[in-house]
């Protein structure tokens, strides 16, 4: 397993969260592209909806995009998020961990994050990531990927 890259990043609650913040605890990561997007609304959803599971397994749930901690706030207040929105503006962790690609839509060739998802243990090692992620069910594999990390 590959060792979580150190970082440090503002959160919506109004704390920095680093790996040194977070060691001892097992914790997911999931980068999105924009805030009230539709793919992105749907991925916060499903993790909102499924906070309270990983919280009773002792799992942390951070979104990540680059949109600023004022964006991030509207997002949670508009989609009821009961978890930690991470502000990467310099797109420095997303880069870390290969989630920074450049993306061709229709044409037009841009860089932006790759919805991506890393559930890192309680050692600060990747314990699984999920690269191109498709929307629809992600969230539940994650969810049991989580159950079994921690019923190690």
């Amino acid at each position: 397993m590959a060792k979580m890259p150190a970082f440090s990043l503002p959160g919506s609650d109004g704390a920095t969260h680093s790996s040194k913040s977070l060691a001892g605890t097992p914790y997911i990561l999931y980068f999105y592209p924009r805030d009230m997007t539709p793919g992105c609304t749907t991925e916060s959803c499903d993790f909102r909806d499924h906070h309270a599971d990983l919280k009773k397994l002792g799992v942390q749930v951070f979104g990540v995009s680059t949109d600023s901690l004022e964006s991030h706030a509207k997002f949670i207040a508009k989609e009821k998020l009961n978890f930690v929105l991470l502000a990467d503006q310099e797109h420095v962790l997303t880069e870390k961990l290969g989630a920074w690609k450049e993306k061709n839509m229709y044409g037009k060739v841009s860089w932006g994050i790759e919805r991506s998802t890393f559930l890192i243990d309680a050692q600060g090692a990747i314990a699984q990531e999920w690269r191109k992620v498709k929307v629809d069910g992600h969230v539940a594999e994650v969810v049991a990927a989580a159950k079994a990390l921690v019923a190690r």
